[in-house]
């Protein structure tokens, strides 16, 4: 099979200085612009960066069933999500089990978008019955650019104002160079952020003038490498990494459900946010599960003792890694430094720059879920195994409040109180 390109793609290979992609989707994706991952990162963190998020699959979902036919499968209540909001949410098999997590965007009542990961097409048509609703695959015809950071805003405002007080998770039609383009206050940064859809056949006019808007500001744009690290820094869910999808586990061990993955937030207390009226793929058993505590795992951050740390290596006279490039594997948790009780697994592990702390996501044993709880990681020195101490933290572990404020406004308002 032929590798396809994002709309973007032309102009961002001209700034793609390493030459390094990977397959996203059946995409060229590239995994750094620069030499250096963490530059990338920092351009994120303390101005802006771009990233092309176009592999994703988009369904234009139509109709005047369109919101029945997406609450009966989406696990969230969807149609809590009015016209000009979008929601981040996951669907689930019949036994609870999640199949994959992505973003719904409400343009109008009856006309929604619908961004996955994985190919759902199949899946959605299977569900429509006899709904009257219309569903289109619509990846090819848009490139999304996802702007990232501090200055995200005062970058798009100058094309868009409209960003100025959009909400979080809010979206809004624009025009940027004559262009109609759609804006969400969305990303996968854990930052203040924005993503802009916009035809393909004006995705390079665009792009030039978004790149324009943000010169001498230190924006730039970033790729695979740098969003691994962000996204792990704001706690946000990789599939294929913190989880697989039911659809194709062979095992239970490699399925898990909205509770364990820690998207229990999604489900309200007893499933209070689950909507009284609402049946959905999955419902009765997310329901007894909440009902009976059967969750097999807990989602959490984890804070590695930065001090056991050092000592582990300078003890055995080696340096101390610190590594912002997550580890591709996962690290086994136990109870005790002896490691005779495995109590868990570090999904996501890496060295965070702005943190200065090894950091992790992980999955525990729910009895030991609660902030402050001290697990000990697997680690290896001079061909040994061994182990560091660390305690649990609730996500996001990095969470600015400048991502969610309203506006400048209101973000300089809780920048005085917490100083204060």
């Amino acid at each position: 099979m032929m590798m396809k390109t994002t709309p973007f793609h032309a102009r961002l290979n001209e700034l793609n200085q390493t030459g390094l992609y990977g397959h996203w989707a059946g995409h060229l994706s590239s995994l750094r612009y620069d030499m250096s991952a963490k530059h990338e990162y920092f351009a994120v963190r303390n101005s802006a960066g771009f990233f092309d998020t176009s592999p994703l699959y988009k369904y234009r979902i139509t109709g005047p069933d369109s919101e029945r036919l997406l609450a009966s499968m989406m696990t969230r209540d969807v149609r809590r999500c009015r016209p000009g909001q979008a929601m981040y949410t996951v669907w689930c098999d019949d036994a609870g089990y999640v199949l994959e997590d992505g973003v719904v965007f409400r343009n109008a009542d009856d006309d929604w978008l619908l961004t996955a990961a994985d190919a759902n097409l199949g899946y959605l048509e299977s569900l429509r019955g006899r709904l009257r609703v219309e569903i289109e695959d619509v990846s090819p015809d848009y490139g999304m650019l996802a702007i990232q950071g501090p200055r995200s805003r005062e970058i798009l405002a100058t094309l868009a104002p409209e960003v100025t007080d959009l909400a979080f998770f809010g979206l809004t039609p624009a025009k940027i160079v004559g262009a109609p383009v759609t804006i969400s206050r969305t990303g996968y940064t854990g930052d203040l952020g924005f993503e802009v859809t916009v035809e393909a056949d004006d995705a390079l006019g665009v792009l030039d003038k978004i790149i324009q808007a943000g010169e001498g500001q230190g924006f730039r744009p970033f790729g695979e490498d740098a969003l691994m690290m962000l996204r792990i820094e704001a706690g946000l869910s990789l599939i294929n990494v913190e989880f697989s999808s039911a659809r194709y586990a062979f095992t239970d061990a490699e399925r898990f459900t909205a509770q364990e993955l820690g998207f229990g937030w999604m489900l309200g207390k007893g499933g209070s946010a689950l909507g009284e009226d609402r049946p959905f793929i999955g419902r009765r058993a997310i329901e007894r599960e909440l009902r009976d505590g059967t969750s097999r795992w807990a989602t959490v951050g984890l804070w590695v003792d930065w001090q056991e740390y050092a000592r582990l290596f300078t003890d055995r006279g080696l340096l101390i890694p610190k590594d912002e490039n997550p580890l591709p594997w996962e690290l086994m948790l136990y109870a005790t430094p002896d490691r005779e009780t495995s109590v868990g697994y570090a999904t996501s592990f890496m060295y965070s720059p702005v943190l200065q702390r090894h950091i992790a996501i992980a999955r525990v044993k729910p009895e030991l879920a609660a902030k402050g709880t001290t697990v000990h990681v697997e680690m290896t020195a001079d061909h040994e195994y061994l182990s560091v101490p660390a305690v649990t933290a609730r996500l996001p572990l990095y969470n600015p409040p400048r991502k969610t404020s309203s506006s400048p406004r209101e973000l300089a308002t809780i920048t005085t109180r917490m100083e204060q």
